[in-house]
């Protein structure tokens, strides 16, 4: 396909979206049972335990993306004596409102995540529920789970407790302003200001961030950097895909949520609870890893070792911070991808080996990852001493289908980005470009462009080639409908 109407980027781009939703099994509309359902919720779920608490004189606050909407948790931080603080995290009740084998529940579970691809959000939940109902929205009460933990100087876990409550976000703030900001970059986002004491709270949350992810690299976490692109639209014409980079205000939410997610699975742990963790094992592909280091003068142990990695990678980063997210971007590939696996009580499964931590669940994103709102579930039932809401066998068939419906959801976000991107690029047949190679399997091997930063597929000239190589292709055809973009080797 080529000379795509420019006014109907957008339009085909959606109906390319649903169409390929529908193909990985995944329903892009509601049914008429969820939407019946969700006629009859009135309102935010109000307090239903004596044991909730009344936190909503805290000065909580959302961090997020600039056109995110439906909000998942606010943080706040203490200081403490001695270069200690705590720390608070703040979750979204779904489940105060979604009930368990409701159809708002069952469209979730078959989705069993938000699918966010370049033309259009496909909710989990009802936008009514996941934007509102159950989003911590500005200035208004919601019931929620607060993760308590106090975070010594070094940035090691004190202690912890988990407990619902009711809170109020005080300041609905974005990504790259407040990052702009903490970077002395730009000023300091209006609605900071007007919270008294909250320029010296994320200043405080920031410094606790950085201290608990330097103690996670000591310990052999990957400093790995990839790019993600989002569209840029003018009108309904697609301008072009941008890579949006790392700041220290997605770090702040992200160690906080990665410090939350470990003390969830540890609770559950202690109430003998079972839960669903989520694993990267040990790489399958090692000696590649081993290869990608030699070639920049590392030589890596024979035996897996994330701590070898992480010096590795912060060295290649150091020496060449522009290429730095396509040897990520190779590293993670030869990762392997993550999965959820179910803990028995006293288990012992494999851990993060990117994250490199032992104990990992998904807990922090109800309103848009199933598993988030099954081990909310787990967590409600384990605070208020009540039965397990899932049976082991149930948590084992779930752990399965939502690894396997969340690689769906991946492939759904990849594949129409790929038809945006050869939108991008169907008027440049025969050019060359600065390439990298990103996968090698039977069925083919993929490059990605270096600017603008777009997949395809090397149909010619790569023999010999490996993740991680780099080269110069020539654009040969572009397939906007199936999102195909197929390149040859160049001069």
């Amino acid at each position: 396909m080529t000379n795509t109407d420019d006014r109907q980027h957008r339009s085909l781009l959606k109906q390319i979206a649903r169409r390929v939703m529908t193909e990985r099994g995944l329903f892009p509309d509601f049914s008429p049972g969820a939407l019946a359902e969700l006629d009859g919720i009135r309102g935010p779920a109000t307090q239903t335990e004596e044991s909730t608490r009344d936190m909503r004189n805290l000065i909580w606050c959302s961090i997020d993306n600039d056109d995110s909407r439906d909000l998942d948790q606010l943080t706040v931080a203490e200081a403490l004596p001695g270069g200690a603080a705590k720390v608070l995290v703040a979750v979204a009740d779904v489940g105060a409102v979604v009930k368990k084998q409701s159809a708002i529940d069952d469209h979730a579970k078959q989705n069993t995540t938000s699918v966010y691809t370049v033309a259009e959000t496909f909710p989990m939940l009802p936008e009514k529920l996941s934007t509102d109902l159950t989003s911590l929205n500005f200035e208004s009460d919601r019931l929620a789970i607060v993760i308590e933990m106090v975070i010594a100087g070094d940035g090691s876990l004190q202690s912890s407790d988990i407990y619902g409550a009711t809170v109020r976000n005080r300041s609905k703030l974005a990504y790259n302003s407040v990052a702009a900001w903490l970077d002395g970059n730009g000023p300091m986002p209006q609605s900071i200001g007007t919270v008294k004491g909250l320029d010296e709270n994320i200043r405080l949350q920031d410094s606790v961030a950085q201290k608990l992810k330097s103690l996670r690299h000591l310990h052999g976490a990957l400093d790995l950097e990839t790019i993600e692109t989002h569209p840029v639209f003018e009108g309904d014409e697609l301008k072009n895909l941008e890579a949006e980079k790392k700041n220290r205000a997605k770090e702040i939410i992200e160690d906080f949520m990665i410090a939350a997610n470990g003390v969830t699975a540890r609770y559950l742990a202690s109430k003998k609870f079972p839960s669903l963790r989520r694993v990267v094992r040990v790489p399958k592909r090692w000696d590649r890893i081993i290869q990608l280091a030699a070639e920049r003068g590392t030589t890596l142990p024979k035996e897996p070792d994330p701590k070898a990695l992480e010096q590795f990678l912060v060295s290649a980063k150091a020496a060449d911070p522009l290429r730095f997210p396509d040897l990520s971007l190779s590293v993670i590939k030869l990762l392997g991808a993550g999965e959820y696996v179910v803990e028995p009580p006293g288990g012992n499964v494999a851990g993060h080996f990117g994250l490199a931590v032992q104990d990992y669940t998904h807990s922090t994103a109800p309103n848009r990852r199933f598993p988030d709102l099954i081990t909310q579930r787990l967590l409600k039932a384990a605070i208020a001493g009540h039965s397990l809401p899932y049976e082991n066998d149930e948590l084992e068939s779930l752990a399965k289908h939502c690894t396997e419906e969340e690689d769906a959801a991946t492939k759904v976000e990849r594949q129409v980005t790929k038809s945006a991107a050869a939108m991008l690029l169907e008027s440049r047949i025969g050019e060359q470009f600065d390439a990298i190679v990103t996968g090698v399997s039977d069925k083919g091997t993929w490059v990605r462009l270096l600017h603008p930063p777009v997949e395809g597929r090397l149909e010619s000239g790569f023999e010999g080639m490996d993740v991680g190589h780099e080269l110069r292709v020539q654009l040969v055809s572009t397939d906007v409908e199936r999102g195909y973009i197929d390149f040859k080797k160049g001069i």
